[in-house]
């Protein structure tokens, strides 16, 4: 059996010092070797087939390299852009993404939030805050260094990074006021989670500024971010609101359900119902009729939130002891017009 190369072989074949090869090939390290001189070591690792050794790295740096990520529904379509964020960021510092998914489930999230700490991550992305959450609460208090992306808890102690939800759902009535519409409704995301709130709270803000009262500016929650809650909330509305002309959906998926309802009612939209969704999700434009949205970056979202972490972790390094940095950070976000909206008939 062939002998695995070597650091010391491929500084060898590079012409260089073991430090200098070692430094070269660190994610962390390689810009303080010159840059002739770093790529010469690189190729001298592919030609040997040489992989770094992350366990013998491990044990210098008494960390893992690797960083647990809590999801709470693999098949919703933003939280992949959102993954795929995190390790662009991650990958030229050498870490590594351990994905979990909870389903939305306590007992899941719990298992295998303590199965990543088994695994010694170093620290924790989270998309899974609920607005309160004793899972996290104890997490911080036990100096876990963690990071919620997309959703927060209340008390707002662990740094948080998340789109303009207020402002998204501000230009998405501003834009069916300037249409015409006068009897717009929400179909809210749960109240349980900060995204739910938020939003909800800035249409209750922005129907108010357009000079709609609270009774043609109906709020109905749906109990999940899924297309089929979405549609049995839409069926609610429509059922206690029969003149609503427009919907604020509090995703798209919630908006995809509202689709359904509407169309099982002989509902045309944008003819009969306008409709916008939040957040961009993919295929969002391939919608029938295509969807106007409020676009979020989730694939920056994912990688602030994994820069935010990542200083957490140097931060702590330097100092000695964990030190959370509650630090929140709102990316814009911006709305997409397409064709699910339209001046009401009859002009409002």
């Amino acid at each position: 059996m062939n002998k695995r190369p070597t650091i010391a072989d491929v500084a060898a074949l590079a012409g260089v010092h073991k430090a200098t090869a070692s430094r070269a090939l660190g994610p962390s390290t390689s810009a303080l070797v010159n840059a002739a001189t770093a790529r010469r070591v690189r190729q001298a690792a592919e030609q040997l087939g040489f992989t770094p050794n992350s366990a013998a790295r491990s044990l210098r740096t008494n960390r893992s390299f690797t960083v647990g990520v809590l999801l709470p529904d693999l098949t919703n379509p933003l939280f992949p852009p959102i993954v795929r964020g995190i390790e662009e960021a991650l990958g030229p510092r050498g870490y590594t993404a351990l994905l979990a998914n909870t389903d939305n489930d306590e007992a899941k999230e719990r298992a295998g939030f303590d199965a990543l700490r088994g695994r010694q991550v170093d620290g924790f992305i989270v998309a899974t805050a609920r607005r309160e959450h004793a899972l996290l609460d104890r997490a911080r208090a036990a100096g876990v260094p963690i990071v919620l992306v997309n959703r927060r808890t209340d008390d707002r102690l662990l740094p948080w990074v998340a789109g303009d939800d207020a402002t998204g759902m501000t230009l998405a009535v501003e834009h069916l006021a300037g249409l015409g519409h006068r009897a717009i409704g929400h179909v809210a995301g749960p109240s349980s989670m900060s995204t739910g709130v938020i939003r909800a709270q800035a249409f209750r803000a922005a129907a108010e500024a357009a000079g709609i009262g609270p009774g043609a500016a109906p709020v109905v929650e749906s109990e999940a971010y899924t297309v089929a809650a979405g549609e049995r909330a839409t069926r609610d509305l429509l059922d206690r609101y029969p003149a609503t002309t427009a919907i604020c959906a509090g995703n798209d998926l919630i908006a995809l359900g509202a689709l359904r309802a509407a169309r099982a009612r002989g509902l045309r939209c944008p003819a009969d119902l306008s409709l916008v969704g939040f957040n961009d999700m993919q295929f969002a434009d391939e919608f029938q009729p295509p969807l106007t949205t409020v676009h979020v970056p989730h694939l920056d979202l994912g990688a602030e939130a994994a820069r935010l972490l990542l200083e957490q972790l140097d931060s702590n390094e330097e100092q000695g002891t964990p030190t959370p940095l509650a630090k929140t950070v709102l990316l814009p976000v911006r709305l997409v017009v397409r064709a699910s909206t339209a001046a009401p008939r009859g002009g409002g």
